[in-house]
């Protein structure tokens, strides 16, 4: 097996061991939150640190393997710094673990300001340091891998040619595949967002050296900097699947062109600006930046989802597919992140977001682009590289059951999440006081939609593993 085979097999590897055990984490907060674990609730808070920034974690990987795999049909990304990131990501997952189940880390996956520091005993602040020092090895290894690929496509493309703006300028030559033109605008954002993460530690480190105070809103513009477009940019690398597997499964083509060039390179521009909307109720922050956030978060959402949704739509329409398991996820993730987007532009209009804020409505949109939209993505293009490698005799009618189980398990869970919202019941609490007792009731409800996705994952992984575990034997 060559090493760029066995890269891609190990990444997907990791994801199955991590995804299960942090959709439980998951699980286990919600439980706790439908009063079901009185005896467990003081891990709540590290549980939900754990379950925030591994899932982030494990979903950036997940979409950087599957770009990165996607690219090398085009132009040749390092193997050895693929296989340098492997050993880099696990060395700061297994940190994360000691800060979390060694020193009870709670300060949450968005770690703001100047919350690690401010723990009231409830965590060590050695295991703040051990949280800080596995967001550098991860931050280190992922900006290298950024980095490496973007060198990979400029060894064949020129900047204005990866970016397609010869298809703007209403040329057809190059022929450059949405792919490279795709990855190239969540790649050079993706620097912007690693260097935020670097200063934003930095900053951390200086004041646990000095003692030295930093400026509380500068660190959260940092953190949620860093923190938004690292879950944007992963959607937008699956979504580069998306275009690249599509014609594969309708027998059409899926070229670039002015429309797809200038949708995303507007997408390039604008997500750098989006993130404001997750700072509304910073009253301090000028108001001219939350308008900014508002319009930015319109304009980002819509080129890339309508563009690629109604494309999608016409490669499809009509032609002779077979629904098979991995297209199956990978159709269905597609519209899932479009639905999750609707979800996330309502959020981001300040009217609802001033009223929807500090509510579950927050982790229903991001959620729903997360579980339905990213997730069953990658997974499809898991299962379709599995499949292409091990050519094994697929029944169609099981794997149906297996795509039904995570719709409806996921969609229900998700429901549970918005009609909370819509129901003001807060985020962030472990458990809820008897005038929101309802809120025990939805977690409840979305705890035993949940277990339905989780049956369907297991199987999926059966499924998958057997194409993976022949793949490796080859």
């Amino acid at each position: 097996m060559d090493r760029a085979n066995r890269n891609m097999l190990n990444w997907i590897g990791i994801v199955f061991v991590l995804f299960p055990l942090l959709l439980i984490a998951g699980m286990f907060l919600r439980a706790i939150q439908a009063n079901t674990l009185h005896s467990a609730e003081s891990w709540f808070y590290p549980m939900m640190t754990l379950h925030g920034i591994g899932m982030a974690s494990v979903w950036w990987i997940a979409a950087m393997a599957v770009a990165s795999h996607v690219l090398s049909r085009y132009v040749e990304p390092s193997q050895k710094v693929s296989r340098f990131v492997f050993y880099g990501t696990i060395i700061g997952v297994v940190i994360l673990l000691v800060s979390v189940f060694g020193g009870r880390f709670a300060a949450g996956w968005y770690f703001l300001y100047p919350l690690p520091f401010k723990s009231q005993g409830a965590w060590p602040q050695w295991a703040t340091l051990c949280f800080l020092i596995s967001l550098t090895v991860c931050g280190i290894v992922w900006f290298i891998w950024t980095v490496d690929l973007l060198r990979a496509i400029a060894k064949k493309y020129t900047l204005s040619q990866a970016l397609g703006w010869h298809f703007i300028r209403g040329k057809s030559e190059p022929d450059v595949p949405p792919a490279i033109l795709i990855t190239t605008t969540a790649l050079i954002p993706a620097v912007a967002c690693f260097l935020s993460a670097v200063i934003v530690l930095l900053l951390y480190y200086y004041e646990t050296l000095t003692g030295t105070r930093n400026d509380e809103l500068l660190m959260k513009n940092l953190t949620f900097f860093f923190g938004h477009l690292i879950v944007n940019l992963s959607l937008y690398l699956a979504v580069a699947a998306i275009y690249d597997s599509f014609p594969k499964y309708t027998g059409r083509e899926w070229h670039s062109g002015k429309i797809v060039a200038t949708a995303w390179n507007v997408v390039l521009v604008i997500v750098l600006l989006a993130y404001f909307h997750h700072l509304y109720m910073d009253f301090v922050q000028p108001k001219s930046l939350q308008y900014i956030g508002q319009i930015a978060s319109y304009i980002s959402g819509i080129p890339s989802a309508v563009v690629t949704v109604f494309g999608a739509m016409a490669i499809v329409y009509r032609a002779p597919v077979k629904w098979s398991l991995g297209f199956s996820l990978l159709f269905f993730g597609m519209m899932g992140w479009g639905i999750g987007g609707i979800g996330a532009v309502i959020d981001s209009t300040i009217a609802v977001n001033s009223k929807f804020h500090n509510t579950l409505w927050v982790p229903a949109h991001f959620h729903s682009y997360m579980i339905e939209g990213l997730v069953l993505m990658a997974l499809g293009y898991f299962y379709h590289y599995c499949q292409e490698k091990a050519n094994i005799p697929e029944n169609l009618k099981f794997h149906k059951l297996i795509v039904w189980l995570m719709l409806v398990g996921g969609y229900g869970f998700l429901l549970m999440f918005y009609l909370s919202g819509a129901k003001a019941i807060p985020r962030r609490f472990a458990f809820y006081p008897a005038e929101l007792s309802h809120g025990a009731l939805f977690s409840a409800i979305g705890l035993v939609f949940m277990t339905a996705f989780l049956i369907g994952l297991l199987l999926y992984i059966y499924e998958t593993g057997k194409r993976w575990k022949k793949a490796r034997a080859l």
